[in-house]
């Protein structure tokens, strides 16, 4: 790459936007630096050479410039100077080079020595003079004329949506049919084996752990571990470096966008999980990299009594101050960046309870809630939360306002609960049916719940049923991190003596949660491979193990792609029939004059569910009738009639004898599927009202209505 040496004074240019702008000239920069006495922008040659400008104009505390001669794919970085008083908040130090906060593309990574800190030791108040030059990241100067070739938002219904978490590294990375060089990249992702998968499977959309620009945590990085998750980002613009085959000098972000493209060209919409509540440089004894060598007292949430520490509601050492004017604008700056540049679909906010914190307190009534409300662009895409912190008065599960949906953690424990027979069917049919005693209130309807049974923070589906302890050896840690225990899994199992019958029944428990989660009201979310029985062989915290035990296996055993193809069947059910996927909550009531209640539940002896069964702790076997909507519609407008199913479910140790429900409600039912069959196999042989059903133990079993 050529380098050309810019002028040594900077014309004025313009204080917006922020960040680097490149035009065929050179480059504006504008770096907003409230309290900073100086600012120089840092030139990095190839070589190593540095050539600074200062940015002479300052306008509103944004430090601004125009410098002709900078190429696209240049390197650069910021000099801030200004008190160093960290018993106040103030952390400037112009020994650190750091990162624009607006950087379309970060190449490089940090090497860990005492350059990367702004202090000595374990002395946050002693300023370092050690220039970090050499052992930090620097920001790409990007200018991406993308063609997009018509793509535009999908658009899919919340109603209409399956989620899919899911790792852009750990799911390509041993993938046999994507090329070896693509492999734990965007553009492996982008490759038709990838795709395939996906649209063979029916989900909807990708919802991608964290892609913002990250780094490995200092601790980490000093006992061997890198960070694979990715929640500890550095660059809310960039797309993270590492997962680039085009290489960081902005090669990374054609090739994110070309990955969008090719999800959207197949149906799929693409949802980041992001991290706005904090940042990579941790608490007071942390590296200096950017925002705390630029603002540090605005960009953080600093001690109420004393501002030398840090607020932490995120337990990764600091806060995020969303409160204050300019972060909220780069948050808000960042959202439609990636909406509006990048194309993608929607946004899952880690710990989002801390961006609406208000001082110090959760409020719904917050800047960052009433700003993304009002946003012409960002209020159009799915915005979902995970809504709580680890700070008092952090969870807020039910509580976020309209356009929000959220993930639903009483979802997961109550199913997780009920499939361990120690809950009765009272919660059961709360989540089942939209959860609407937590999303009915504000105009909320059921796919406000996010439901998951798990997600990358924890076990997977079949480690859920097969372990009764963790086993997180490998991070280090002897053990002691993650989750404690799983609560007595092997319940229903003592007695087994068989392993080939343990095994089938922690099988069929897969099949059991899979089922309840994929026909229950409300918004779906898959963890990737737990549709095909992927294993970490117990970590419940693999957040450090870039390795196999976190990437996906494809090399699969029999009964691993029957799991699959019995996912595939309950999605294409989902999909194919409205009533389980209800656009507003059950209201008891019948469908059409005459006929059943749009819901209604069962006792095994066919009659509708008394009060007193209702309450019963120890009630482990539900019908849960649904009824077909005759006033639903085809997209043209046509009424569209659905049929009704009755879905039984069975968490008891013993099997149980349903008896069918008769008129209104069905005169013929028909089998669909039963979690005893690894396989979906539709039964030709119809039941009558009045015959009896067998659900196993640990059982479910699906019928369909064929005559009313």
């Amino acid at each position: 790459m050529t380098h050309v040496d810019p002028p040594p004074v900077a014309w004025p240019g313009s204080w917006e936007p922020l960040g680097v702008t490149a035009d065929d000239g050179g480059v504006n920069v504008a770096i907003w630096a409230e309290g900073a006495e100086r600012v120089e922008f840092c030139l990095i040659a190839d070589d190593g050479i540095e050539n600074r400008v200062e940015l002479a104009e300052s306008t509103f505390h944004v430090f601004h410039g125009y410098i002709p001669g900078v190429k696209v794919g240049a390197r650069y970085g910021f000099r801030v100077h200004g008190p160093w008083d960290p018993a106040n908040g103030r952390r400037f130090n112009p020994d650190k080079l750091l990162l624009d906060p607006y950087a379309r593309a970060i190449d490089g990574a940090i090497e860990l020595g005492p350059a990367i800190y702004g202090h000595v030791g374990l002395d946050d108040l002693e300023r370092s003079d050690i220039d970090s030059a050499g052992f930090v990241p620097l920001s790409v100067v990007v200018r991406d004329d993308f063609d997009w070739e018509g793509d535009h938002p999908l658009r899919t219904r919340w109603t209409d949506t399956v989620i899919y978490e899911m790792h852009v590294k750990g799911f390509t990375k041993l993938h046999p049919d994507i090329p070896e060089e693509l492999r734990g990249t965007y553009a492996g992702l982008a490759q038709p084996a990838a795709i395939e998968h996906l649209h063979r499977l029916g989900v909807s959309a990708v919802e991608l752990l964290p892609v913002h620009h990250f780094i490995d945590e200092a601790f980490l990085l000093e006992r061997g571990f890198t960070n694979y998750w990715g929640y500890n980002s550095i660059g809310y613009f960039a797309p993270h470096g590492a997962y680039s085959a085009a290489g960081t000098r902005g090669g990374q972000v054609r090739e994110f966008k070309q990955m969008v493209k090719a999800l959207h060209d197949a149906g799929i919409e693409v949802i980041l999980d992001v991290v706005y509540n904090h940042t990579a440089e941790g608490n007071q004894l942390g590296p200096t990299l950017s925002f705390r060598g630029i603002a540090n007292e605005s960009y953080y949430k600093l001690g109420a009594e004393d501002p030398r520490y840090y607020a932490d509601y995120t337990g990764c050492g600091n806060t995020l101050n969303a409160s204050a004017p300019k972060v909220l604008q780069l948050i808000m700056d960042s959202l439609r960046y990636w909406v509006e540049e990048m194309h993608v679909d929607g946004f899952r906010f880690d710990l989002a309870s801390a961006l609406a914190r208000s001082f110090h307190d959760v409020d719904m009534l917050s800047a960052f809630l009433t700003t993304m409300s009002q946003d012409p662009v960002l209020r159009q895409v799915k915005l979902i939360a995970e809504p709580w912190d680890v700070g008092s008065g952090g969870y807020q599960v039910g509580e976020f306002p309209p356009l929000w949906t959220e993930w639903n953690d009483k979802y997961r424990d109550c199913m997780r609960d009920w499939w361990r027979s120690e809950v009765g069917v009272g919660e059961l049919g709360w989540r089942m049916s939209g959860s609407a005693d937590l999303y009915s209130s504000e105009g909320r309807r059921p796919y406000s719940s996010i439901n998951f049974v798990t997600a990358h923070d924890g076990f997977t589906l079949r480690d859920l049923v097969t372990y009764q302890e963790k086993h997180n050896e490998a991070n280090g840690e002897d053990n002691r991190d993650g989750n404690s225990h799983n609560r007595a899994w092997n319940s229903g199992i003592e007695g087994e003596t068989d392993d080939a019958q343990i095994v089938e029944l922690r099988r069929r428990r897969i099949r059991d949660f899979l089922t309840t989660l994929l026909l229950a009201s409300g918004t779906p979310m898959l963890v990737a491979g737990d549709e095909m029985g992927r294993t970490q062989r117990g970590n419940n915290n693999a957040y450090c193990q870039d390795n196999d035990i976190s990437w996906i296996d494809w090399e699969l055993e029999d009964w691993q792609r029957e799991l699959f193809e019995f996912t595939r069947t309950l999605l294409t059910i989902r999909r194919e029939h409205r009533v389980f996927r209800q656009r507003y909550f059950f209201q008891g009531e019948p469908v059409r004059e005459g006929g059943p209640e749009d819901l209604a539940w069962f006792s095994p002896d066919g009659q509708l569910t008394s009060g007193e069964t209702w309450g019963a702790p120890e009630t482990r076997a539900i019908g849960m009738y649904l009824a077909g909507n005759l006033r639903s519609r085809t997209a043209d407008g046509r009424p569209q009639h659905d049929s009704s199913f009755l879905l039984l479910l069975n968490s008891g140790h013993e099997g149980v004898d349903f008896k069918l429900p008769g008129r209104p409600y069905g005169q013929l039912y028909r089998s669909i599927l039963s979690t005893s069959d690894p396989i979906p196999v539709l039964a030709q042989v119809e039941n009558h009202s009045e015959d009896v059903v067998h659900v196993p133990a640990f059982g479910v079993n699906l019928l369909e209505v064929t005559k009313h």
